[in-house]
């Protein structure tokens, strides 16, 4: 298992990919709304991602079966965890979540990040499970620091969410991130304190939480992409890539956009 430590200059590179992840996000949050498709909200990604310069890195990336992903981003609404497939049939409506997952390749180096969205209004119970979610990646994130370990990343997640009532989904996982999307470690979102790979200043790891408002237990629709809740109910998932440093990680790709 090869980790590759980064340069200052590679990390500024890291920070510009994920800085326009972010700003992609906060252009396709402007379009989320009753009536709309989840294929409209990939058409309206890729163009800004290709309009700045950069690739739609989940573009044609294939899964374990060798089939290649047909859109520029994940679309995945209420119960679908993660790798939602973009399509006209999918037609978001008032109350829904949609999480979208975005990565971008520029200048040879990749941005991913992920946020979950409300169309309309949506019911208090759904509300905090979000809220529970986003909180528990900055969690995981104070725990990112040089000389700690892995498995205080997932430790620190799991804890949080689990003593909300929360199912926390173990089969995916966060990763490290560079020149490839995915890159050594992984970074679960369940662990033992001071266990697993030792964080080092120079890695850049992306941190996922995919937590569940009932059961963890998941499947794979027959689209052999969508990873969906065994029992039907909703999951949220939030990810930020960070750069580990000596004492605070940097966080490398942002909402500040979106949230405005």
């Amino acid at each position: 298992m090869l980790i590759f430590l980064k340069t200052e200059d590679e990390i500024e590179l890291m920070r510009r990919a994920n800085q326009l992840v972010g700003a992609t996000l906060a252009e396709v949050g402007k379009h989320i709304k009753p009536g709309v498709t989840t294929l409209q909200l990939d058409k309206i990604a890729e163009e800004y991602i290709r309009d700045n310069g950069a690739v739609p890195t989940f573009k044609n990336f294939p899964n374990p079966y060798g089939e290649p992903f047909p859109g520029s981003i994940c679309t995945s609404v209420n119960e679908v965890v993660v790798h939602g497939v973009p399509s006209d049939k999918v037609i978001l409506k008032e109350g829904d979540i949609v999480s979208v997952d975005c990565g971008t390749l520029l200048d040879g180096f990749n941005g991913d990040s992920c946020y979950t969205f409300c169309v309309g209004e949506v019911s208090d119970e759904v509300r905090k499970l979000l809220e529970t979610t986003k909180l528990s990646l900055y969690k995981g994130i104070e725990q990112a620091q040089h000389g700690k370990h892995v498995g205080d990343i997932g430790a620190a997640v799991q804890e949080f969410c689990e003593a909300e009532g929360y199912g926390v989904v173990r089969e995916l996982c966060g990763h490290g991130i560079g020149h490839e999307m995915h890159e050594a470690p992984s970074i679960p979102n369940y662990g033992s304190r001071g266990n697993g790979v030792m964080l080092k200043s120079g890695m850049c790891i992306a941190i996922e939480p995919m937590i569940t408002m009932g059961e963890r237990s998941i499947w794979m629709l027959p689209d052999k992409w969508s990873i969906v809740t065994r029992d039907g109910k909703p999951a949220a998932h939030f990810e930020h890539t960070i750069a580990i440093r000596k004492g605070k990680a940097e966080i490398l790709s942002t909402f500040k956009e979106i949230e405005q």
